[in-house]
C-alpha cells in the first residue's frame, strides 16, 4: 500500500514546520554539548524522529497499520526533503 495524499500532504507539512522551527531544535541540542559531538546530526535525528512520530500519528489516526512499503516511501521522502532540513540547521 501506498501512502495517501492526506498523509503526504501531511508530511510534508510537518517537515516544511520542522524547518522553520530548525534553529530553535539546534539550540536545544547545543545545550547538551559536549556531550554531543555533532549538533547537527542530532538536531536532524530530532527533526526526522518529530516527523515519524507525525506518519505514525497519521496511520493511526486512519487506524491503519503501517506497511513496508509505507515505511519505504516515508523514507524516501525524508531523503528527498534532507538537504532541506540540513540547510535549515546550519
Amino acid at each position: 500500500m501506498t501512502l495517501t495524499k492526506y498523509i503526504i500532504d501531511y508530511l510534508n507539512n510537518q517537515i516544511d514546520y520542522y524547518i522553520s522551527e530548525a534553529q530553535s531544535f539546534k539550540q536545544i541540542v547545543q545545550n547538551y554539548s559536549p556531550e554531543i559531538t555533532s549538533v547537527e546530526d542530532a538536531t536532524f535525528g530530532i527533526i526526522a524522529g518529530c516527523v515519524y512520530s507525525a506518519f505514525l500519528r497519521a496511520y493511526e489516526n486512519e487506524k491503519r497499520t503501517v506497511e513496508l512499503a509505507d515505511m519505504q516511501e516515508f523514507n524516501r521522502i525524508i531523503k528527498e526533503k534532507a538537504p532541506l532540513i540540513k540547510k535549515a540547521i546550519q
